[in-house]
């Protein structure tokens, strides 16, 4: 091999150059922050279009720009679309949607690479590596190879209402996003009943999935439907508690006054409500049939649940609304009980919709950690799960936010005071209910003989060797 091909000689005269470009760009990347930091401090980018810390304020001028050139619209044309912000209306309510669309089209793509690669490495293997550098462009090769398959209709199945449920399941996964708060003026519709807007999109999944089985002309697509929905319903009651049990608290329906709650008293709702926090999340992995809740999809069960005659594009239609639901939840559980966009006064430095997207990203985290670890439920611990447990300790748990809501609106030292005492008495109570509920329903651990680690002692293991090799 020459000197010139020679890889050692050629990396070490590579090395200096890659110092130095490495430098170079750290150089410019501080410059640049120092920059933003000045601009920042100053006041420069108050209550202006590009201060890129709230991008709602760019398309809150523009909406007010729109507003002059149609204050002078002829009488003829008010009268027919019976409204002088008609303009407006339609050129943000593009802007947005086309922001939403973006946004989850993107995550999605990406997506499906980050969790292969996280639930990879939890089970100690590498993931997609082969397909682009770090295996980056596996999703694409997996768009490409479902295309390319072939749509499998059953006989006898109905041809429309068939074709319908990929294409419906996608609706609530996309509409959710509406009222989720990303900062300050960052919120597509910030309606003041935001939470029953999510309670009722959030149901609508159940006919989709429903139609899917009972469309597919197979039992065993119909009873894997059956028992999906039987499970969406059942965890939508702790669900829709732990949802009022918020309301109750901050007295407010609407999603941004929700975080906005939090920014002003500078406490999250997680903290005072870890109960709660808990029922909305695991009530979520059960919309959204994630582990341990992946009951419509598991090996185990039958077949492949409600999907079962879907190939191709529409099995992964179906995919990836689980993934774009997974974010979804991700961006409630962050703004309903982590506090949003505000983190303790960093907000006012780092743009909001940064600090909510960490969170996004890490309650995400999350759920994909629970799905490389976890095994999944039977039906029937999942069923029993949610009508024995969730239910009752969510009502109490309302009850007795009721009354906390109650002396937080008439106490004259709210604070660190009045917030630690509910921490407290709430985390007190979290402890006692699980474990007095438990013990009332007959859980006693005690009383359960210890296994023996059958695998590694009666079938493989260095003991189960010794004792093949004497025979």
């Amino acid at each position: 091999m020459s000197a010139a091909l020679d890889p050692i000689r050629l990396r070490a005269k590579l090395a200096p150059r890659a110092l130095a470009g490495g430098a170079l760009a750290l150089v410019v990347f501080a410059a640049l922050n120092v920059a933003i930091a000045a601009l920042v401090v100053s006041g420069a980018l108050d209550d202006q279009w590009y201060d890129f810390r709230d991008l709602g304020l760019g398309v809150q001028q523009l909406r007010e720009w729109l507003d002059g050139r149609t204050a002078d619209q002829p009488g003829w044309l008010t009268d027919v679309l019976r409204s002088t912000t008609w303009l407006s209306y339609i050129v943000t309510a593009l802007l947005g949607a086309t922001g939403i669309l973006s946004f989850v089209g993107g995550v999605l793509l990406v997506l499906i690479w980050v969790e292969r690669r996280l639930i990879g490495r939890i089970q100690v293997r590498r993931g997609p590596n082969r397909v682009g550098p770090f295996g980056l462009l596996q999703p694409i090769a997996d768009a490409i190879k479902l295309i390319q398959k072939e749509t499998l209709i059953p006989v006898g199945a109905d041809r429309f209402m068939f074709f319908l449920p990929p294409v419906l399941v996608f609706i609530p996964g996309l509409l959710v996003w509406a009222p989720i708060p990303w900062a300050p003026h960052m919120t597509y519709l910030d309606t003041n009943v935001g939470v029953l807007y999510l309670v009722a999109i959030g149901s609508l999944a159940t006919l989709a999935i429903f139609m899917a089985g009972w469309s597919s002309n197979n039992h065993y697509a119909l009873l894997g439907a059956m028992r999906t929905v039987a499970m969406m319903i059942s965890y939508e009651i702790p669900l829709a508690l732990s949802l009022l049990t918020v309301v109750v608290l901050t007295g407010t329906a609407q999603l941004s006054a929700i975080v906005e709650w939090q920014s002003v008293h500078n406490v999250w709702i997680g903290m005072l409500l870890p109960l709660t926090l808990f029922t909305f999340f695991f009530s979520s992995t059960a919309e959204l049939n994630r582990t341990p809740n992946d009951i419509a999809e598991a090996e185990s069960e039958i077949v492949a649940g409600f999907h079962t005659e879907y190939s191709g594009m529409k099995f992964g239609l179906f995919y990836a609304v689980e993934l774009g639901n997974a974010v979804a939840v991700s961006a409630l559980v962050a703004a309903l009980f982590l506090g949003g966009w505000s983190l303790f006064g960093l907000q006012e430095w780092v743009p909001p919709y940064l600090v909510f997207a960490a969170k996004v990203g890490a309650v995400y985290f999350v759920l994909v950690w629970l799905r490389g670890t976890l095994p999944r439920f039977r039906l029937d611990q999942l069923m029993a799960f949610a009508w024995k447990y969730l239910i009752p300790l969510a009502l109490v748990q309302l009850a007795l936010v009721a009354v906390e809501a109650a002396l937080l609106r008439r106490w004259e030292g709210e604070g660190v005071v009045a917030f630690g005492g509910f921490i407290l008495v709430n985390g007190l109570f979290t402890v006692v209910a699980v474990r007095g509920w438990a013990r009332f329903l007959g859980y006693a651990p005690e009383r359960e003989p210890l296994l023996r680690p059958m695998l590694t002692t009666g079938v493989g293991g260095i003991e189960a060797a010794d004792r093949m090799r004497t025979r």
